[in-house]
């Protein structure tokens, strides 16, 4: 069944489903789907450590996906929604698939390729320009990530101190030795 999207705000909240589908597999949790005519004809959400594929971000999923549905390479009568501003190889991506517009919700000030870091769609040097919409859900979308972080720090710490614990339990024998390296009592 065909879901028509009507506006930004529905666009962003299908990326933000896409997202939480990573989040469930324990993917950076960033969702997209790209519309035509009002249909969402291509989705996409990390899968880089389930497909041990550097390249399978959720925009260029959705992009093969959308390609697949029009049997074109060429996008440039849609939309793109993506939960977090692209990545310079997902930027890239998008103007070589000509897409007509991006519409993102939070911006990734350590890796954004759209105006962030770098800004790749606006680059005048290359032969495609694409529009642009930021923000769009941009609170919703940044704590979806800050959730998944904090919970793989916490779930890091909680590795780190459970082998420290365990050491401790080990160790405990130990502190019981005379000075000398031998058991009190026991035989040398």
């Amino acid at each position: 069944m065909s879901v028509m999207i009507r506006g930004d705000e529905e666009g962003m909240r299908a990326a933000l489903r896409e997202a939480q589908a990573s989040a469930e597999r324990n993917e950076v949790p960033v969702g997209c789907v790209i519309v035509h005519e009002g249909l969402v004809i291509g989705r996409g959400h990390n899968q880089v450590e389930g497909l041990a594929d550097a390249t399978a971000h959720a925009e260029i999923l959705a992009i093969g996906a959308a390609s697949s549905a029009l049997e074109s390479w060429r996008l440039s009568a849609c939309t793109m929604y993506v939960t977090l501003e692209p990545c310079a190889m997902c930027a890239g991506a998008i103007v070589l698939a000509r897409l007509g517009r991006l519409v993102y919700g939070a911006s990734d000030p350590k890796a954004g390729a759209c105006g962030s870091v770098l800004d790749v769609i606006h680059e005048p040097r290359l032969n495609h320009r694409v529009s642009l919409t930021v923000g769009v859900l941009a609170d919703e979308c940044g704590e979806l990530l800050r959730e998944f972080f904090a919970r793989k720090r916490r779930e890091a710490a909680e590795a780190k101190a459970a082998p420290a614990e365990a050491k401790g339990a080990r160790a405990a024998p130990r502190s019981i030795r005379h000075r000398s390296g031998h058991h009190p009592g026991g035989r040398s």
